[in-house]
């Protein structure tokens, strides 16, 4: 194919201002990384391999159930009965719907020993998880590589995202000092989750994802929290803690940020 047809698909995306042909190359040359394909992954990972990202690598260890395919949208009942595990089903749909994209699926644990094997090559991370210890273990990592990452998560009719851009400005640890119990951070298996506010905050962290490509000075720098039910929007400032045990002065910030 030509140059011209090698972008056709996008055209509809390059007539944008904030996009155009420039911003186009660049996403084709992104490297991004989604940790989790379930929920919230599943809505990010097909914007962002529609939107034409050079290459985007999917970890999930988990397998999709029957219960999943009421928000987990690349999935199918054939997967659930076949086994498939999440990320290798999702890289197969998503190959079909582009396939200048390079799709990696790793069906493994995330954790602080994985991780750099896993994001050293990218980019960018995007949080597609239902956990904090997972998202401490991204934030971590990205504060001590000055990466940046999108979080996001939801429960119920209630969603939120951040985007952290470790030295510009406050960091998941910022915002969440101590890791959550389980009583203060449900998941959807347990106080359940509606589709449509998946889609929603699914979007808004792809859509942050491809500013951070495009145009990194566009990202938000707000905690967004959207109520579905009660279609209510916040934006919430969410200041850099000069304590902070990851990014700031607290006991471990030092030498988080100097490794």
């Amino acid at each position: 194919m030509t140059d011209t047809d090698v972008f056709a698909r996008y055209s509809r995306q390059m007539l944008l201002p904030q996009i155009g042909r420039s911003g186009q190359e660049k996403l084709a040359a992104a490297r991004i990384g989604l940790v989790g394909c379930g929920a919230l992954g599943s809505v990010i990972a097909s914007h962002l391999v529609r939107a034409g990202v050079g290459l985007l690598r999917i970890i999930d260890k988990d397998y999709p159930e029957l219960h999943n395919l009421q928000r987990q949208i690349l999935f199918t009942e054939e997967d659930v009965a076949r086994r498939v595990p999440k990320a290798e089903a999702a890289a197969a749909y998503l190959r079909a719907v582009n396939s200048a994209v390079v799709v990696e699926p790793c069906v493994t644990t995330v954790d602080s020993e994985t991780l750099p094997g896993l994001a050293d090559d990218l980019d960018l991370l995007v949080d597609g998880t239902d956990n904090f210890p997972t998202r401490f273990v991204m934030n971590e990592y990205a504060v001590r590589r000055e990466m940046p990452w999108v979080y996001g998560g939801v429960v119920g009719t209630t969603g939120m995202s951040m985007t952290i851009v470790p030295g510009e400005g406050p960091c998941l640890r910022c915002l969440v000092r101590e890791l959550p119990s389980r009583e203060a951070s449900p998941t959807a298996d347990v106080a359940g989750v509606l589709s449509t506010i998946v889609a929603i905050i699914g979007s808004v962290e792809a859509t942050e994802a491809i500013k951070l490509v495009v145009d990194p000075a566009a990202r938000s720098r707000v905690l967004l929290a959207v109520d579905v039910w009660d279609l209510t929007f916040e934006r919430l400032q969410v200041l850099k803690d000069p304590e902070c045990i990851c990014c700031g002065q607290g006991p471990a910030g030092e030498s988080v940020g100097k490794s």
